[in-house]
């Protein structure tokens, strides 16, 4: 992934979409930095290289719609995930 191949808002919904599977080591990098309390003007900055201070409103809504649906894998994208490789 590159720092400009990401939407504002990634795809909603109950699916698992081509951009959640292109984007899993991006999420993965959220969830960590979310867990380690890591400031999220410098997670939007290194993940998607948007600067927090220049354009705060977006820079936050970047973070917090990529880290809602990370959270969302774990707990649901990750089984449609798995079927398609069980199959």
């Amino acid at each position: 992934m590159t720092k400009t191949d990401f939407l504002d808002q990634p795809p909603a919904g109950a699916a698992l979409t081509a951009y959640d599977q292109a984007h899993l080591k991006l999420y993965a990098r959220l969830l960590d930095a979310d867990a380690q309390g890591a400031d999220w003007h410098e997670v939007v900055e290194v993940l998607f290289g948007l600067d927090a201070k220049a354009d705060a409103v977006r820079a936050l809504h970047v973070y917090t719609s990529h880290l809602d649906r990370a959270k969302w894998m774990t707990t649901s994208g990750f089984c449609e995930l798995l079927q398609g490789r069980l199959h």
